[in-house]
């Protein structure tokens, strides 16, 4: 069984609740013994409404901020990129609490005799028991977030007829200007603020042996057998009418047998869980060990890995689901009304980490949330190019929000004024197609790739050879001139020429997949791809983040970004590139040498990319170490504050470890670390739509089964150092067994 338990309530303490959700809806659960407290989140509920906030004065200074950077005047620059460049206004909208639901347990457990609370990962069901020692009951409480429905439910129960009584309550800090009742529900609505969306938020009662009655915010029940509370919310992001949508589900969820509901939530959650599952060799008496106390342990033991592997894609079918929004910088679980970088959408990495794990690890479908914010955001970026660089195509910066919002966000030199962000996200549209084999969603989303090409080749400008970006800069760090000059601000910025690459060479295929026939731009493109500037190698042997050899203002920078070619990229390979693989690996290792991945999701980056060297003992030493110092006691990841990115990350990094398909060419055990010398995993994919289930022992693989989810010809896989080469129709299969 996997989950994550406890011997101890989460004490009030956020950091130890743990997290349910059905993509919508979620809830970080607490599990206190006599009070019970739900922190709630509704994914559209976000402060502000849409905006115009191109700076109109950004055309007009773009060939001045040029000329100004070619020049070597950086500062001067960089000034005027604040100036005229910045959104007006700055930022763009940020992501709410729904806020917090009370239940009163009216003093039925006044000491405790027994407590555990648990997170089934394989039900996704939280659970709480409690044995008072006076009366000798124990209540259970139970909660998932059942998808079909959109409710949020929680049963409580006892081991004895006529025990529950509970008084049942929903609130929210400010934001909100009506609270109603009716005979079994109790309701509250409101607007985020300035022009954002109008909301409302609900609970309904339903008890066996016992009525029930409201008073004021409350909805109470006493001495029943069993209660049953549903909570939903509803937005005008989707719902003309919030109030009358929440109250038809809560009205059809309360109509529903508990068990029927139940049994459907857990069908339909594990047709995503059960797609993949690792299976690492471990102590079973492991499992007897709460989960806090196994992360604090010295030694992590490999069970508690299968529990993180589990975890990471539990939370991300709990926050992403094809009709929902994407899971944004804490999925969908924050607990406040302007949350740290308002929980937004960052596009320079965290948006995009969310997503590594998908393709590899069977949750393809929890990605098309992206690929629909994405589509919005190329409609968005169209204004966005015309106005700030007249340019044709779609642009966007580091972030976006719920309105695919592409203008530049905050005012921070280091990261504000960058375009590689719609670029980068475009990518993602590929690896669909990569994993999957689907012509129809290429077709579909060609559109959007087309866009992110066009603007580029408007955009770039030929300099000393090359077709370059400028402004550009290497999120988020700073360089030092050689007179001592700090800048931020460049011209063909390593990363930027990584995505590029892909871009345009992806569109290119895709191009010629669906048969294309624009050749006039088709040979626009070849144009810039062919002129984009390499990689370059420095004098320490390391990778060069800018075009030159700039001196480092933090050498231990949280970002890796000329990196970006070795993972999430495939521009760099051990087998295929040598030379550009040992520069990563001295990058790494300088990175690392000045205190480099002090946050979660560095650290988790940093674990792919030394599995994408084959480095595996670095790559689990790296995992571990994201265990130890960036994992709070409910295993999510910490930036600090939390972030989910990290454990969306580390799982992809685990996945990186067990199978590379990369450069033509499928490897099993790429980075398999002697701690890990016998296990198994079902269901992990590679790209050319091969579905993957294998065993090993002693760092050889036992037994192994590739099975065609498309027609795939002249498959190559490398078995225990061997290569073998393999055509299969869809549903065929490959087997080999040692």
């Amino acid at each position: 069984m996997s989950r994550l338990f406890y011997n101890m309530p989460a004490g009030g303490e956020w950091e130890r609740a743990l997290p349910v959700g059905n993509g919508k809806l979620g809830a970080m659960i607490f599990g206190e013994p006599d009070a019970e407290h739900f922190q709630l989140n509704e994914d559209s509920l976000w402060h502000g409404g849409k905006a115009d906030r191109v700076n109109p004065d950004a055309k007009r200074n773009l060939p001045i901020i040029r000329e100004l950077i070619f020049k070597g005047k950086i500062q001067e620059a960089e000034r005027l990129l604040k100036y005229s460049f910045t959104g007006t206004p700055q930022s763009e909208r940020c992501y709410q609490t729904l806020g917090d639901m009370y239940l009163d347990l009216m003093d039925t457990v006044t000491e405790l005799a027994g407590y555990e609370r648990e997170l089934d990962l394989e039900t996704a069901v939280h659970r709480v028991r409690v044995k008072d020692k006076v009366s000798g009951i124990t209540y259970t409480r139970e909660t998932f977030a059942a998808k079909e429905e959109n409710v949020i439910v929680t049963r409580l129960s006892a081991d004895r007829p006529a025990s529950v009584s509970v008084g049942a309550m929903i609130s929210r800090k400010c934001f909100y200007n009506r609270a109603w009742h009716d005979s079994d529900a109790a309701y509250f609505s409101g607007n985020t603020g300035d022009g954002g969306v109008n909301f409302c938020a609900g609970i309904r009662m339903k008890a066996e042996g016992a009525g029930v009655e409201t008073l004021g915010e409350h909805v109470i029940t006493r001495l029943a057998d069993t209660v049953t509370i549903f909570v939903t919310a509803a937005t005008t992001f989707r719902e003309k009418n919030p109030e009358e949508a929440v109250k038809k589900c809560l009205s059809r969820a309360s109509q529903q047998d508990y068990e029927e509901m139940k049994r459907r939530h857990i069908e339909e959650y594990r047709h995503y869980f059960q797609t993949c599952r690792l299976k690492l060799d471990y102590n079973r008496q492991k499992e007897f060990i709460p989960t806090d106390r196994r992360l604090a342990a010295e030694d992590i033991d490999n069970g508690l890995i299968n529990t993180y592997f589990d975890y990471g894609r539990y939370l991300l079918i709990s926050c992403s689901r094809p009709d929902s929004l994407p899971a944004n910088l804490q999925g969908i679980w924050n607990d406040s009304l302007n949350p740290p970088w308002g929980s937004k959408y960052t596009i320079n990495i965290n948006t995009q980490m969310n997503y590594w794990p998908a393709e590899s690890l069977g949750l393809s479908e929890c990605q098309r949330p992206l690929f629909d914010l994405l589509k919005r955001m190329a409609e968005n970026g169209k204004e966005t190019a015309e106005k700030m660089y007249g340019c044709r195509g779609f642009a966007a910066h580091h972030n976006t929000d719920i309105w695919a919002d592409t203008a530049p966000q905050d005012m921070y030199i280091p990261a504000t004024y960058w375009v590689m962000g719609g670029a980068w996200l475009c990518t993602h549209i590929w690896e669909h197609y990569a994993y999957t084999g689907d012509m129809d969603f290429l077709k579909e989303m060609y559109p959007v790739v087309k866009e992110a090409a066009l603007f580029f080749v408007d955009f770039l400008v030929e300099h000393k050879g090359y077709y370059v970006t400028c402004p550009s800069v290497s999120p988020e760090n700073t360089y030092i001139l050689p007179d001592g000059t700090r800048g931020c601000y460049s011209f063909g910025v390593t990363m930027d020429n990584e995505i590029l690459r892909d871009l345009f060479c992806q569109f290119l295929q895709a191009a010629e997949l669906l048969q294309e026939k624009d050749v006039d731009f088709l040979a626009q493109v070849r144009n810039r791809l062919e002129k984009l500037p390499p990689m370059k190698i420095g004098t320490k042997g390391q990778l060069l983040e800018w075009i030159e050899e700039y001196g480092e203002a933090e050498p231990g920078h949280r970002h890796i970004s000329h990196l970006y070619g070795l993972f999430p990229s495939t521009q760099i390979m051990v087998d295929k590139t040598p030379e550009l693989a040992e520069a990563a690996r001295v990058t790494l290792a300088l990175r690392l040498q000045n205190g480099g991945g002090h946050t979660g999701w560095s650290r988790a980056w940093i674990i792919n990319l030394y599995a994408r060297l084959w480095e595996k003992e670095s790559a689990y030493q790296n995992l571990i170490a994201l265990l130890k110092k960036s994992t709070l006691p409910n295993l999510l990841d910490t930036h600090p504050p939390f972030q989910i990115d990290g454990n969306f990350g580390a799982v992809a990094a685990i996945g990186e470890m067990l199978l590379q398909s990369n450069g033509g060419r499928t490897v099993i055990l790429p980075a398999l670390p002697k701690e890990w010398d016998k296990g198994e995993i079902t269901g992990i994919r590679g790209r050319g739509g091969v579905r993957y289930d294998f065993s090993w022992e002693n760092g050889e693989i036992t037994e192994l089964t590739a099975e065609a989810m498309c027609n795939v010809e002249n498959l190559k896989l490398v078995i225990n150092g061997k290569e073998r080469s393999f055509s299969l129709k869809k549903g065929e299969s490959y087997r080999y067994k040692k």
